[in-house]
């Protein structure tokens, strides 16, 4: 399936997903948020993604929200934003479903609704030269694209409050201090990194990449006792795919698995 907005291939594993309305600063508008659901529901739909690496095409990663979309539509804005997001939301909610991890790499600006959905990534590689920005507070609005889950998951719930509140805009170094950004790389070299990366990730055993995403998401929510059954249970079941069998094998055997992401 081809998109007006996104750019989807899929090879040995690696789903590459790709903003890609370089002229526009990839910005967050109606066709992309109806896009991004529309991928959401193709990855979660085959059994063979193994790992996602987000990237962009253009000068800027994302300008995040179309404020000039949102200009043309005032009067109707908070119906429409119902609308828009109710793609947005389920592509985001369905790729975070995925045994699959999913890698960012960041270059120039990454402002609103792409910080959101860097947060949401698994491995994040910036650019030197990339910046990230809040940017909701400066046109009066709150988050979206689970913003404040992922935020407050990288940077700790008083760090992405400080961040939003005070519309702050980061550098590639502050990003990764705060833990924002997990690696910062030259530009020249960001591409490459992040790929090699998600190559790597992508020949792990998936099935118990999954179990690990889904146990971290859920760790501070939930009462000690409930977060020990989860972590039996995954792991009993893990125990019975073919990569943990393949694991303890060459494991006994000396010699590097060979993981098919079942």
């Amino acid at each position: 399936m081809s998109y007006d907005t996104i750019d989807l291939t899929v090879e040995n594993g690696l789903a590459r997903l790709v903003l890609n309305q370089p002229e526009a600063g990839n910005p967050f508008n109606a066709r992309f948020c109806e896009e991004f659901g529309q991928v959401g529901n193709a990855l979660g739909a085959r059994s063979d993604i193994r790992a996602i690496l987000l990237t962009a095409r253009g000068k800027f990663f994302s300008v995040g929200g179309d404020i000039r979309m949102f200009a043309s539509s005032l009067d109707t804005l908070p119906s429409d934003i119902l609308l828009w997001t109710q793609g947005l939301h389920m592509g985001m909610a369905r790729l975070k479903r995925l045994d699959a991890p999913l890698v960012a790499a960041v270059h120039g600006i990454c402002m609103g609704g792409g910080v959101a959905m860097v947060a949401g990534c698994d491995v994040v590689y910036a650019g030197r030269s990339a910046r990230f920005g809040a940017a909701y507070p400066q046109i009066g609005y709150s988050c979206d694209a689970g913003a404040s889950f992922g935020l407050a998951s990288r940077m700790s719930i008083a760090r992405a409050r400080r961040f939003l509140l005070f519309n702050e805009m980061l550098s590639s170094e502050q990003a990764g201090e705060c833990g924002l950004a997990d690696f910062v790389v030259d530009d020249a070299a960001l591409t490459e990194t992040a790929e090699k990366a998600a190559l790597q990730l992508a020949a792990g055993p998936t099935r118990a990449f999954g179990a690990i995403r889904r146990l971290i998401d859920k760790s501070l929510r939930q009462p000690l006792e409930a977060q020990l059954e989860d972590e039996a249970q995954l792991l009993s079941a893990c125990a019975a795919s073919a990569d943990a069998r393949e694991g303890i094998t060459a494991f006994v055997e000396k010699r590097a698995p060979k993981f098919v992401g079942r």
